[in-house]
């Protein structure tokens, strides 16, 4: 599949799973600008790694906690690459916490970081894809967001709250011809596991309750993401597709 000429923002791209979309929109042919919190080095590495496939990278340092925040990120996106046909909301964070030991503190930046960033990344992002005829919307979630999974309440809550926003969004920006849709997957090994005081338990219930014989990988959810991105998924509007290799399924 090609996306040869797209012009796409990816937030929270500088390791992990966004890390791997970035790199894979750019072999693909777009040229991509992601954000990035802390880690310069990383983000410097994935830029290198975009333009190693032929393609412009930008890395861009910010938070998507706020509206302010969130407009001022797609904003020097759009800028430094000329537009904006896409948007890939895959930043994440929160507390991995029994829910009768989180706060309303704990909540907010769960629920703003995870759920209501890509609200506001699409209302900073519809006017640069409307301005180029369209694009499309993608937002990474979590089977956390209808299977109870420990530790995970307030990241499950505001990951259904993402694939509802999703819904919505999708219905509400149909029109402008800006689709969106999400990508939920089952446990990836990757740093953000680092912070699940049940890890290994995590891994190996993956490895062991998966149907399709493996563990995620990071490229299966970017194959998901870029699917949803181009022409061939025209009429998926308002889904999120479940790339877990069989694992919510058994009883």
């Amino acid at each position: 599949m090609t996306l040869e000429g797209r012009l796409a923002f990816v937030t929270g791209g500088s390791r992990g799973i966004g890390r791997t979309i970035a790199v894979d929109l750019a072999r693909r042919g777009a040229d991509v600008a992601f954000s990035y919190l802390r880690n310069e080095e990383a983000a410097r590495e994935t830029e290198e790694l975009v333009r190693a496939e032929g393609r412009r990278g930008f890395a861009l340092r910010g938070r998507v906690d706020s509206a302010e925040r969130c407009t001022a990120l797609v904003d020097e996106a759009a800028a430094a690459l000329g537009g904006l046909d896409l948007l890939v909301s895959n930043a994440a964070s929160g507390v991995i916490r029994p829910a009768l030991a989180t706060t309303e503190k704990h909540w907010d930046w769960t629920i703003n970081t995870n759920a209501r960033a890509i609200l506001q990344l699409a209302q900073a992002a519809v006017p640069h894809m409307t301005a180029r005829g369209g694009g499309a919307i993608v937002g990474l979630s979590s089977l956390g967001s209808f299977r109870v999974l420990e530790n995970y309440t307030l990241v499950g809550a505001s990951k259904a709250a993402l694939e509802a926003l999703i819904r919505y969004l999708g219905v509400e920006l149909a029109p402008l011809k800006i689709r969106v849709n999400g990508v939920s997957g089952a446990v990836v090994d990757t740093g953000a596991l680092d912070h699940f005081p049940n890890r290994e338990q995590m891994l190996r219930d993956g490895r062991e309750r998966t149907p399709a014989g493996r563990l995620l990988k990071p490229q299966d959810l970017a194959n998901a993401v870029a699917w949803l991105a181009g022409p061939e998924s025209a009429m998926v509007l308002g889904q999120t597709l479940i790339v877990d290799g069989g694992f919510s399924l058994p009883a």
